[in-house]
């Protein structure tokens, strides 16, 4: 009688694509190169566009609020039909009127096809998926061509993703993080940001989004109420570590976001992806 078989480890999303683990170097907040550090095996995982949008889109229609209408919406109207064989359209009229009411083809008469607010919007993703796509948007932070397709401004010294030493969390004037961002040559990128932002077209401007902003830099840091003083740029988002999500590496399902991490949320970030969250 054979031996019972030994349970096979399910290998992580980057362990089927990934031929080698890449470095960056770790930079002051003067700039300066120190010590190289090597990233999760995620960073080399192969850069999936599609699934980087399934997810995006399946995490937004999951905060899509519900809606539809009145179930007598376009139907308070006292009206009449006059009978077939009488020469008119079948329409029904306002009383003693000869003007069409209540039918979605005349005017203020109910929808044809209303929204209903039955209707489910979430879409689903399984798990392996949503880890393949959170690999891909961790793999396109390291791709210049993909930053500088969304838009981004960064000079070509730049080693990406950007990888600055621990103290930058403790950061927590804008005049700080102006200066270490001026020093990486990203004052640019702040710029475009900031000249980015209009007023947006439509109706939305009067329902609680006036303003339209580009998405800037990223900044992940290893916990909650750190990196404070980055927070008042226009588009520059602080993700703590625990909350990052393939939503905050690419936003609108586009790959590619200038990222900026610190050795402390790589760690935390390793042991995230090992415990398969």
């Amino acid at each position: 009688m054979s031996a019972p078989a030994e349970p096979v480890a399910t290998p992580s999303p980057a362990e089927h694509s990934a031929a080698h683990r890449h470095r960056v170097h770790v930079l002051s907040l003067q700039g300066k190169p120190r010590e190289s550090l090597t990233l999760p095996a995620e960073f080399s995982a192969s850069i999936r566009a599609d699934l980087v949008q399934r997810a995006v889109v399946a995490a937004a229609s999951r905060r899509r609020q519900p809606h539809g209408t009145g179930r007598g919406s376009g139907r308070r109207h006292s009206v009449e039909w006059s009978g077939k064989g009488q020469g008119v359209a079948r329409t029904p009229r306002l009383m003693g009127s000869m003007r069409g009411a209540q039918s979605p083809n005349t005017v203020g008469g109910a929808a044809a096809h209303p929204p209903r607010a039955a209707t489910i919007w979430a879409k689903s993703m399984n798990w392996r998926e949503r880890r393949l796509a959170f690999a891909a948007a961790l793999a396109a932070t390291r791709e210049p061509k993909l930053a500088r397709a969304r838009g981004h401004r960064f000079p070509d010294s730049l080693h990406l993703p950007v990888v600055l030493e621990d103290p930058l969390e403790e950061v927590g004037t804008a005049q700080e993080a102006n200066a270490i961002l001026t020093r990486l040559d990203l004052a640019e990128e702040l710029t475009r940001a900031r000249d980015g932002v209009h007023v947006r077209a439509g109706r939305g401007k009067r329902r609680g989004r006036r303003l339209r902003k580009p998405r800037s830099l990223l900044v992940v840091v290893s916990g909650h109420g750190k990196a404070r003083g980055f927070r008042n740029f226009p588009g520059v988002d602080v993700v703590a570590i625990g909350r990052l999500s393939t939503e905050d590496l690419a936003p609108g399902g586009v790959p590619g976001r200038l990222t900026v991490f610190t050795p402390a949320s790589l760690s935390a970030l390793a042991s995230r992806l090992e415990q398969g969250a």
